[in-house]
């Protein structure tokens, strides 16, 4: 079968899914996409309305696609992901922990770009319709499924 195939971008990745499994492997992103310059991001591709997508497990050839719908979380390194210095610097840093339904916790800070007096951690939760949301912590960025997180905290 040919077709055209656009060009993606693989990023090391940990998934969290509802049967309790972490897994290993690898995402893929579009290599550029209208909104912005360089690659999509994981954030971005999480939230795009297709119900599933590809992951390859460490160590195995098989690419599997994944629903979006029982992803707890989507973790990758820091280093794999840009952050924008000058969004950065204008935004709101909010330390966080969220309950997960597979009652664990996570620890880390929300990066809130939010008017000033809509910008408390409730108003970031709520903010968006787009189902994953971005938790950071020391050496990953966790994408997270609203609709799996059973408790937030503010830790400020």
């Amino acid at each position: 079968m040919s077709g055209l195939a656009l060009p993606r971008v693989s990023l090391p990745a940990s998934l969290l899914l509802t049967d309790g499994e972490r897994r290993l492997g690898e995402i893929y992103v579009m290599q550029r996409v209208p909104q912005h310059s360089g690659p999509e991001t994981p954030l971005e591709m999480l939230n795009r309305t297709d119900g599933f997508f590809p992951f390859r497990p460490a160590g195995n050839g098989a690419i599997l696609l994944v629903t979006k719908a029982r992803t707890i979380t989507l973790s990758v390194p820091r280093t794999a992901t840009d952050e924008d210095p000058a969004r950065l610097s204008a935004a709101k840093l909010v330390g966080i922990t969220l309950t997960l339904a597979d009652d664990s916790d996570l620890t880390g800070w929300a990066t809130l770009e939010l008017p000033e007096f809509h910008s408390r951690l409730l108003d970031y939760l709520n903010a968006s319709q787009d189902p994953f949301f971005a938790v950071t912590t020391a050496d990953e960025v966790h994408f997270v499924n609203r609709a799996h997180v059973l408790f937030a905290r503010p830790e400020d």
